[in-house]
Protein backbone atom coordinates (compact mmCIF):
# COMPACT_ATOMS: atom_id res chain seq x y z
CA UNK A 1 0.00 0.00 0.00
CA UNK A 2 1.34 3.71 -0.56
CA UNK A 3 0.29 5.99 2.23
CA UNK A 4 -1.25 8.99 0.92
CA UNK A 5 1.45 12.14 1.68
CA UNK A 6 0.34 15.27 3.17
CA UNK A 7 1.74 17.99 2.75
CA UNK A 8 2.73 20.24 5.70
CA UNK A 9 -0.47 23.18 5.31
CA UNK A 10 -2.92 23.05 7.63
CA UNK A 11 -5.75 22.76 4.70
CA UNK A 12 -4.22 19.75 3.63
CA UNK A 13 -4.06 17.87 6.83
CA UNK A 14 -6.69 18.56 8.22
CA UNK A 15 -8.59 16.42 5.83
CA UNK A 16 -7.08 13.19 8.01
CA UNK A 17 -9.91 11.84 10.37
CA UNK A 18 -8.42 12.06 13.91
CA UNK A 19 -5.45 10.08 13.05
CA UNK A 20 -2.90 8.23 15.55
CA UNK A 21 0.33 9.79 14.79
CA UNK A 22 3.77 9.39 15.41
CA UNK A 23 6.28 11.67 15.12
CA UNK A 24 10.15 11.33 14.18
CA UNK A 25 12.48 11.16 11.57
CA UNK A 26 12.26 7.17 10.75
CA UNK A 27 15.84 7.17 8.75
CA UNK A 28 16.23 3.91 7.63
CA UNK A 29 13.09 2.48 8.87
CA UNK A 30 15.61 0.01 10.85
CA UNK A 31 13.73 -2.61 13.63
CA UNK A 32 13.16 -0.40 16.25
CA UNK A 33 11.99 1.80 14.27
CA UNK A 34 9.40 -0.89 12.80
CA UNK A 35 8.30 -1.81 16.27
CA UNK A 36 7.18 1.73 16.99
CA UNK A 37 5.46 1.84 13.74
CA UNK A 38 3.68 -1.97 13.93
CA UNK A 39 2.41 -0.27 17.46
CA UNK A 40 1.53 2.58 15.95
CA UNK A 41 -0.48 0.74 13.20
CA UNK A 42 -2.25 -1.48 15.81
CA UNK A 43 -3.38 1.49 18.08
CA UNK A 44 -4.58 2.80 15.11
CA UNK A 45 -7.18 -0.57 14.44
CA UNK A 46 -8.19 -0.38 17.63
CA UNK A 47 -9.25 2.94 17.86
CA UNK A 48 -10.63 2.85 13.90
CA UNK A 49 -8.64 6.09 12.93
CA UNK A 50 -5.78 6.39 9.77
CA UNK A 51 -2.13 5.80 11.00
CA UNK A 52 -0.05 8.99 10.28
CA UNK A 53 3.94 9.38 10.46
CA UNK A 54 4.65 13.28 10.68
CA UNK A 55 8.54 13.09 9.38
CA UNK A 56 10.95 15.59 7.87
CA UNK A 57 12.29 16.96 4.97
CA UNK A 58 15.30 17.52 5.16
CA UNK A 59 16.52 15.46 7.67
CA UNK A 60 16.72 17.82 10.81
CA UNK A 61 20.24 16.28 11.49
CA UNK A 62 21.14 17.63 8.20
CA UNK A 63 20.00 21.76 9.38
CA UNK A 64 21.44 21.45 12.56
CA UNK A 65 24.31 19.07 12.56
CA UNK A 66 27.86 19.83 12.68
CA UNK A 67 29.15 18.08 9.70
CA UNK A 68 27.23 16.40 6.38
CA UNK A 69 24.25 13.73 7.12
CA UNK A 70 24.09 10.96 5.14
CA UNK A 71 20.55 9.67 4.59
CA UNK A 72 19.99 5.90 4.25
CA UNK A 73 17.06 6.29 2.49
CA UNK A 74 15.66 8.74 0.04
CA UNK A 75 12.49 10.39 1.03
CA UNK A 76 10.45 8.36 -1.73
CA UNK A 77 12.25 5.00 -0.44
CA UNK A 78 11.14 5.94 3.17
CA UNK A 79 7.19 6.24 2.52
CA UNK A 80 7.48 3.12 0.36
CA UNK A 81 8.41 1.44 3.23
CA UNK A 82 5.97 3.11 5.95
CA UNK A 83 3.39 1.89 3.67
CA UNK A 84 4.82 -1.80 3.47
CA UNK A 85 3.97 -1.63 7.18
CA UNK A 86 0.71 -0.23 7.42
CA UNK A 87 0.89 3.61 7.31
CA UNK A 88 -2.25 5.10 5.81
CA UNK A 89 -0.55 8.57 5.80
CA UNK A 90 2.41 10.62 5.94
CA UNK A 91 3.09 14.57 6.59
CA UNK A 92 5.93 15.57 5.24
CA UNK A 93 7.31 19.19 6.74
CA UNK A 94 9.94 21.32 5.35
CA UNK A 95 12.36 20.87 8.14
CA UNK A 96 14.00 24.49 8.89
CA UNK A 97 16.12 26.46 11.24
CA UNK A 98 12.86 28.45 11.86
CA UNK A 99 10.56 25.40 12.57
CA UNK A 100 14.02 24.50 15.12
CA UNK A 101 13.21 26.99 16.85
CA UNK A 102 9.40 27.05 17.57
CA UNK A 103 9.27 26.26 21.61
CA UNK A 104 7.06 23.11 22.68
CA UNK A 105 3.91 25.30 23.75
CA UNK A 106 3.67 26.09 19.97
CA UNK A 107 4.03 22.29 18.53
CA UNK A 108 1.37 21.13 20.59
CA UNK A 109 -0.72 24.40 19.83
CA UNK A 110 -0.25 24.76 16.08
CA UNK A 111 1.03 21.41 14.58
CA UNK A 112 -0.81 18.46 17.21
CA UNK A 113 -4.03 20.85 18.07
CA UNK A 114 -4.22 22.55 14.37
CA UNK A 115 -3.14 21.01 11.36
CA UNK A 116 -2.90 16.87 12.57
CA UNK A 117 -5.63 16.94 15.64
CA UNK A 118 -4.22 13.42 16.57
CA UNK A 119 -7.23 11.07 18.03
CA UNK A 120 -3.25 9.39 19.99
CA UNK A 121 -0.16 9.41 19.97
CA UNK A 122 2.43 6.46 19.70
CA UNK A 123 6.13 7.53 19.95
CA UNK A 124 9.56 6.00 20.52
CA UNK A 125 11.76 6.10 23.92
CA UNK A 126 14.23 9.01 22.86
CA UNK A 127 11.08 11.29 21.50
CA UNK A 128 11.32 15.00 21.28
CA UNK A 129 10.58 18.06 20.31
CA UNK A 130 10.66 21.50 20.16
CA UNK A 131 14.01 24.43 20.23
CA UNK A 132 16.30 22.68 21.99
CA UNK A 133 14.68 19.00 21.99
CA UNK A 134 12.99 20.44 25.58
CA UNK A 135 9.78 18.66 24.78
CA UNK A 136 9.14 15.10 25.51
CA UNK A 137 6.08 12.49 26.73
CA UNK A 138 6.32 14.23 30.14
CA UNK A 139 5.51 17.74 28.71
CA UNK A 140 2.73 16.46 26.19
CA UNK A 141 0.68 15.25 29.26
CA UNK A 142 1.24 18.84 30.81
CA UNK A 143 0.15 20.52 27.60
CA UNK A 144 -2.31 18.21 26.08
CA UNK A 145 -3.51 16.15 29.03
CA UNK A 146 -6.77 14.51 27.40
CA UNK A 147 -3.89 13.50 24.36
CA UNK A 148 -3.56 9.62 24.97
CA UNK A 149 0.14 9.50 24.34
CA UNK A 150 1.90 5.53 24.89
CA UNK A 151 5.68 5.29 24.61
CA UNK A 152 7.23 2.80 23.24
CA UNK A 153 10.15 1.17 24.61
CA UNK A 154 13.52 1.07 22.53
CA UNK A 155 14.54 -2.77 20.66
CA UNK A 156 18.20 -3.85 21.82
CA UNK A 157 20.58 -5.72 19.40
CA UNK A 158 23.69 -7.32 21.09
CA UNK A 159 23.00 -5.03 24.14
CA UNK A 160 22.59 -2.00 22.40
CA UNK A 161 20.12 0.03 20.84
CA UNK A 162 18.89 -0.17 17.16
CA UNK A 163 19.62 3.26 15.99
CA UNK A 164 20.00 4.45 12.66
CA UNK A 165 23.84 5.65 13.28
CA UNK A 166 24.38 2.26 14.11
CA UNK A 167 23.28 1.20 10.03
CA UNK A 168 25.56 4.24 8.98
CA UNK A 169 28.54 3.16 10.72
CA UNK A 170 28.16 -0.37 9.24
CA UNK A 171 27.31 0.68 6.05
CA UNK A 172 30.06 2.95 5.78
CA UNK A 173 32.37 0.02 7.36
CA UNK A 174 31.39 -2.09 4.34
CA UNK A 175 29.85 -4.43 7.18
CA UNK A 176 26.69 -5.10 5.22
CA UNK A 177 25.56 -8.13 6.94
CA UNK A 178 25.65 -6.12 10.61
CA UNK A 179 23.68 -3.26 8.24
CA UNK A 180 20.89 -6.19 7.20
CA UNK A 181 20.53 -7.44 10.79
CA UNK A 182 19.43 -3.73 11.98
CA UNK A 183 17.79 -2.90 9.12
CA UNK A 184 15.71 -6.03 8.86
CA UNK A 185 16.81 -6.39 4.72
CA UNK A 186 19.72 -5.88 3.28
CA UNK A 187 21.41 -2.27 2.33
CA UNK A 188 20.03 -1.09 -0.86
CA UNK A 189 20.78 1.90 -2.88
CA UNK A 190 19.92 3.02 -6.61
CA UNK A 191 21.21 4.71 -9.66
CA UNK A 192 20.67 4.85 -13.41
CA UNK A 193 22.97 2.55 -15.65
CA UNK A 194 25.16 4.76 -17.72
CA UNK A 195 28.11 4.20 -20.57
CA UNK A 196 31.11 3.17 -19.27
CA UNK A 197 34.87 2.21 -20.47
CA UNK A 198 33.68 -1.35 -20.60
CA UNK A 199 36.89 -2.79 -19.25
CA UNK A 200 35.04 -5.45 -17.41
CA UNK A 201 33.47 -6.93 -21.24
CA UNK A 202 37.48 -6.89 -22.57
CA UNK A 203 37.84 -9.81 -19.75
CA UNK A 204 34.78 -11.54 -19.51
CA UNK A 205 32.85 -9.74 -16.44
CA UNK A 206 30.35 -7.14 -18.19
CA UNK A 207 29.22 -4.82 -15.85
CA UNK A 208 26.67 -2.62 -15.44
CA UNK A 209 27.90 1.49 -14.72
CA UNK A 210 25.55 2.83 -12.15
CA UNK A 211 25.07 7.00 -11.74
CA UNK A 212 24.31 6.85 -8.22
CA UNK A 213 21.48 8.52 -6.86
CA UNK A 214 22.47 7.76 -2.99
CA UNK A 215 24.01 9.89 -0.03
CA UNK A 216 25.36 6.18 1.94
CA UNK A 217 27.99 4.64 0.13
CA UNK A 218 29.71 1.30 1.31
CA UNK A 219 33.50 1.25 1.99
CA UNK A 220 34.99 0.01 -1.38
CA UNK A 221 35.31 -3.08 -2.08
CA UNK A 222 33.52 -5.97 -3.63
CA UNK A 223 29.92 -7.26 -2.46
CA UNK A 224 27.37 -10.01 -3.08
CA UNK A 225 24.37 -8.50 -4.35
CA UNK A 226 20.82 -8.77 -5.49
CA UNK A 227 20.13 -6.34 -8.24
CA UNK A 228 17.04 -5.14 -9.66
CA UNK A 229 16.31 -3.97 -12.92
CA UNK A 230 13.62 -0.82 -13.14
CA UNK A 231 11.72 -3.03 -10.34
CA UNK A 232 12.27 -6.45 -11.81
CA UNK A 233 12.87 -9.72 -9.66
CA UNK A 234 15.87 -9.77 -7.46
CA UNK A 235 19.12 -11.37 -9.59
CA UNK A 236 22.43 -12.34 -7.95
CA UNK A 237 25.26 -10.55 -8.94
CA UNK A 238 28.65 -8.95 -8.20
CA UNK A 239 29.33 -5.25 -7.08
CA UNK A 240 32.31 -3.45 -7.50
CA UNK A 241 32.69 -0.34 -5.54
CA UNK A 242 36.00 2.01 -6.09
CA UNK A 243 38.64 3.30 -7.83
CA UNK A 244 39.51 0.21 -9.96
CA UNK A 245 43.34 0.37 -9.13
CA UNK A 246 44.24 -1.98 -11.48
CA UNK A 247 42.84 -0.34 -14.33
CA UNK A 248 42.67 3.46 -13.54
CA UNK A 249 42.63 4.41 -10.09
CA UNK A 250 41.06 7.45 -10.23
CA UNK A 251 37.35 8.40 -10.75
CA UNK A 252 35.26 5.91 -7.58
CA UNK A 253 33.07 3.84 -10.16
CA UNK A 254 30.15 1.37 -8.75
CA UNK A 255 29.80 -1.11 -11.27
CA UNK A 256 27.17 -4.85 -11.14
CA UNK A 257 27.86 -7.60 -12.55
CA UNK A 258 24.40 -10.09 -12.76
CA UNK A 259 25.30 -13.19 -13.06
CA UNK A 260 21.76 -13.73 -14.19
CA UNK A 261 20.73 -11.53 -17.68
CA UNK A 262 18.02 -9.88 -17.31
CA UNK A 263 14.98 -11.05 -18.66
CA UNK A 264 14.09 -9.61 -22.00
CA UNK A 265 16.60 -7.55 -21.51
CA UNK A 266 19.72 -7.68 -23.81
CA UNK A 267 23.14 -6.91 -22.06
CA UNK A 268 23.03 -3.34 -24.12
CA UNK A 269 19.73 -2.36 -23.83
CA UNK A 270 20.50 -1.81 -19.55
CA UNK A 271 21.59 1.83 -20.11
CA UNK A 272 19.16 3.92 -19.01
CA UNK A 273 17.57 1.43 -16.65
CA UNK A 274 17.03 1.90 -12.91
CA UNK A 275 19.45 -0.24 -10.80
CA UNK A 276 18.33 -1.23 -6.95
CA UNK A 277 21.37 -2.97 -5.52
CA UNK A 278 20.89 -4.55 -2.40
CA UNK A 279 24.01 -5.62 -0.72
CA UNK A 280 24.00 -8.69 0.97
CA UNK A 281 27.55 -9.20 2.30
CA UNK A 282 31.23 -8.11 1.18
CA UNK A 283 33.77 -10.17 -0.12
CA UNK A 284 36.92 -8.37 0.07
CA UNK A 285 38.26 -4.75 0.25
CA UNK A 286 39.55 -3.21 -3.07
CA UNK A 287 43.02 -4.88 -4.44
CA UNK A 288 46.05 -3.39 -7.04
CA UNK A 289 46.18 -6.30 -9.22
CA UNK A 290 50.02 -6.63 -10.93
CA UNK A 291 47.77 -7.21 -14.51
CA UNK A 292 44.76 -7.84 -15.75
CA UNK A 293 45.36 -11.25 -15.94
CA UNK A 294 45.44 -11.53 -12.26
CA UNK A 295 42.29 -8.92 -11.79
CA UNK A 296 39.90 -11.68 -14.09
CA UNK A 297 41.10 -14.53 -11.85
CA UNK A 298 40.31 -12.42 -9.03
CA UNK A 299 36.84 -11.83 -10.22
CA UNK A 300 36.48 -15.61 -10.91
CA UNK A 301 36.87 -16.01 -7.32
CA UNK A 302 34.74 -12.90 -6.71
CA UNK A 303 31.87 -14.69 -8.30
CA UNK A 304 32.52 -18.15 -6.78
CA UNK A 305 32.18 -16.49 -3.29
CA UNK A 306 29.31 -14.53 -4.04
CA UNK A 307 27.05 -17.68 -5.68
CA UNK A 308 27.92 -19.42 -2.11
CA UNK A 309 26.99 -16.30 -0.25
CA UNK A 310 24.21 -15.15 -1.26
CA UNK A 311 23.01 -19.11 -1.64
CA UNK A 312 23.34 -19.01 2.48
CA UNK A 313 21.33 -15.74 2.56
CA UNK A 314 17.34 -15.90 3.20
CA UNK A 315 15.73 -15.23 -0.49
CA UNK A 316 13.36 -12.76 1.13
CA UNK A 317 16.21 -11.00 0.73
Amino acid sequence: MDPLVLLSSASRIQRASHPVVTVGNFDGVHLGHQVLLRRLVARAAELGRPALVYTFDPPPQAILGRGPHQRILAIEDKVALLGEIGVHQVCLERFSHALAARPPAWFVREVLGRRLRPAAMVVGHDFRFGAGREGDHHTLAVLAPDLPVEVVPALEAEGRVVSSSRVRSSVRAGRLRDAAQLLGRPYFLRGTVVHGQKRGRQIGFPTANLLLDAELVPAPGVYAVRAQVDGGPRLPGVANLGARPTVDGETFTTEVHLLEPAAGIAPDGLYGSELRVHFVGRIRAEIRFPDVAALAARIRDDVNKAKALLGSEPQSW
